[in-house]
């Protein structure tokens, strides 16, 4: 997801990984606390129904935070190695929104500044969520194929469940509560995370994908944001329709951000 980099703090973690520079804002972790709480509690009283003994809602809840930084991590550094295959230097951030890939600089001073063209903006923009949902599937086949069912795909939204295969086999949870909490803590953020951030609404990863297909099409932006309001505009009512308000205040805000970017375009144009 592509907002704005958040001001630092000396709160902040900081590391390199792959040559690339990564900052962990403190509000990374509340958040992520924050989001995984409901899905902590059901997975405690799904243990308990099993009759097996769970780790602790403490215990899980760290485990969630833990799958869900190295999830979103994986997420940006699939940006970042996108941006260096096309000669540009990258920085990560880690923020209560998710995460940035930042370009710094080009390798190449004869680069300029380091922009990209339409096509390379679609790579760059879909190496995240392809690197994330790689990710999950490759931890998916190793668990199928040790025997067991992926008992995380039944609590997504759509055909997941269909996938041949994948709920077949033993309940990985009666044998290893904690492996079958990191697998589902590990999974649900890793596909829903990279199939949100594909819907073409701007500044998500898709929203980046529409605008530059529109513009390779002979578009502009300004049709790119108004595409970008009524996907919105569905995916708000969406949320509102099924109760789930974090999706409905979040898409009606990315929403009114995409039509305000378009009174501004037009007002600069006739003004």
């Amino acid at each position: 997801m592509l907002i704005q980099e958040p001001g630092q703090s000396p709160y902040d973690l900081r590391f390199e990984l792959l040559g690339f520079p990564v900052r962990v804002a403190w509000s990374f972790w509340a958040t992520a606390l924050l989001y995984g709480y409901g899905l902590v509690q059901y997975l405690d009283d799904m243990l308990a129904m099993l009759g097996v003994l769970s780790p602790g809602v403490l215990p899980l809840w760290l485990l969630w935070t833990v799958c869900l930084f190295v999830s979103i991590l994986i997420h940006e550094l699939g940006h970042a190695l996108a941006f260096r295959q096309n000669g540009i230097r990258a920085s990560i951030v880690l923020y209560y929104l998710g995460g940035l890939a930042i370009p710094t600089s080009s390798f190449s001073s004869s680069r300029g500044s380091g922009g990209l063209n339409p096509k390379q903006d679609i790579w760059v923009s879909f190496a995240g969520p392809l690197a994330q949902l790689l990710s999950a599937a490759v931890l998916g086949g190793v668990v199928v194929s040790m025997g067991y069912r992926l008992t995380v795909l039944e609590w997504m939204p759509g055909p997941f469940a269909s996938i041949p295969g994948t709920l077949e086999g033993k309940e990985l949870a009666l044998d290893s509560p904690g492996l079958f909490a990191l697998v589902t803590f590990y999974m649900f953020p890793s596909v829903l995370w990279a199939l949100l951030n594909l819907i073409p609404v701007w500044p998500l990863d898709g929203g980046h994908i529409m605008r530059s297909i529109i513009l390779l099409g002979g578009g502009n932006i300004v049709q790119a944001l108004w595409v970008s309001v009524i996907v919105a505009g569905f995916m708000a009512f969406y949320g509102f329709t099924n109760g789930q308000q974090f999706l409905c205040i979040m898409f009606l805000v990315l929403g009114v951000s995409s039509y305000q970017a378009v009174e501004q375009i037009n007002g600069s144009r006739y003004g």
